[in-house]
């Protein structure tokens, strides 16, 4: 049972639980980056707290010399997990930039329609006349809105940045509608 505990399962547990408090420190420094200052500490301190577990049982076993390589890999399979994971979440908004060098007409018009707040502006790129769209939106709507582009310029040249705050503008109207709902609400301002 002690070649089991010392062979198998003990280097396996380092490995999963290298691949959470890596995992978890991704997504902790994503929140950091976005702001969410009561969320990262608290992952960042279950991240450390597995981490100084994992530490402590290698310590205890300096000379088994592959509780390192289940450590590097779990470390190496955390940070895969971790930019998975934050994919998933898609947490924050990010600034949308659509050049177009045939008119966007159209293209502007469905993101008018599905609600989104555009910003267009006629430019000279090196080609000639082009079209700039601009957009915020959540991250989430993200391969929706590039989808939707696909379908009205598929050659259009777009970029995609993160945003750390966004403040007034024009939002989707579903959020339009809950925001006015709630400051109706309100009493006081």
């Amino acid at each position: 049972m002690a070649d089991f505990w010392g062979f198998i399962a003990l280097p396996l547990l380092i490995f999963f639980a290298r691949i959470a408090d890596v995992s978890i420190g991704t997504i902790r420094i994503i929140f950091v980056s976005k702001g969410q200052k009561f969320l990262a500490p608290l992952l960042g301190f279950f991240e450390v707290l597995i981490w100084i577990v994992v530490m402590a049982k290698i310590m205890q076993h300096l000379d088994r010399w592959y509780y390192y390589i289940f450590y590097a890999a779990g470390f190496a399979t955390g940070n895969w997990v971790g930019i998975l994971l934050e994919e998933k979440l898609a947490v924050g908004h990010a600034a949308l930039r659509v050049i177009t060098r045939m008119p966007a007409h159209e293209l502007i018009a469905a993101l008018r329609e599905k609600g989104y707040g555009t910003t267009v502006v006629e430019a000279e790129g090196s080609t000639g006349p082009v079209n700039i769209i601009y957009t915020i939106l959540k991250r989430k709507e993200l391969p929706a809105l590039i989808e939707l582009i696909n379908v009205y310029n598929p050659k259009a040249f777009f970029t995609v940045e993160d945003i750390k705050v966004v403040n007034e503008g024009i939002q989707r109207i579903s959020e339009y509608k809950k925001n006015v709902l709630f400051r109706r609400g309100r009493k006081g301002k």
